[in-house]
């Protein structure tokens, strides 16, 4: 059964998805908490939890396809059906919409860097990545700005890739 996340997930809290066979979800509190990952034991022993390691990958590997400037190469990297709440523009829903943000977006040259992050695995085939990011951007005259921001990536393993099914980023407030 394929699940539809809302644009409304609450990923600030655990999430127990019902019908993915996830339960007793767990934080383990080690590490600082940038590294703090929840934990959720499948309902089914062989069934393969992803590592904090294999989810953090997949920032580094959109970060990769934002460097090739192509935005059909970062739109491959979420899910036919995917949510895109980026930080100044209108929601994108589905690969159009986002082909669309991306090829504006990609002409600022954006090279992102994770500040903090906490990784949430809510099952064998689902994990969250949320934290603070910081883009360094390039304007037409090789000038060069950062833009602090929120993110909160939402990850589903489908056909055996995993692909982002929910993408939220927002500018760090000031003040």
């Amino acid at each position: 059964m394929r699940r539809r996340y809302s644009a409304g997930i609450a990923v600030a809290t655990a999430v127990l998805v019902t019908g993915t066979g996830v339960t007793n979800a767990a934080a383990t509190d080690a590490g600082p908490p940038a590294a703090r990952v929840a934990v959720a034991s499948p309902a089914q022993p062989s069934a393969q939890l992803p590592s904090q390691a294999q989810i953090a990958a997949l920032f580094d590997k959109w970060n990769a396809a934002l460097a090739t400037g192509d935005p059909n190469r970062v739109a491959n990297l979420y899910a036919p059906d995917a949510v895109l709440l980026p930080t100044v523009s209108d929601i994108r829903i589905g690969r159009a919409g986002i082909v669309d943000y991306f090829r504006t977006f990609l002409l600022s040259k954006p090279v992102g860097r994770i500040q903090q992050r906490v990784i949430t695995v809510l099952g064998p085939t689902a994990a969250v990545d949320s934290g603070l990011y910081q883009f360094t951007l390039t304007d037409q005259n090789g000038t060069k700005s950062t833009v602090d921001a929120r993110y909160t990536f939402v990850y589903e393993l489908r056909g055996g890739s995993w692909l982002i099914v929910s993408h939220h980023s927002s500018k760090v407030p000031t003040g």
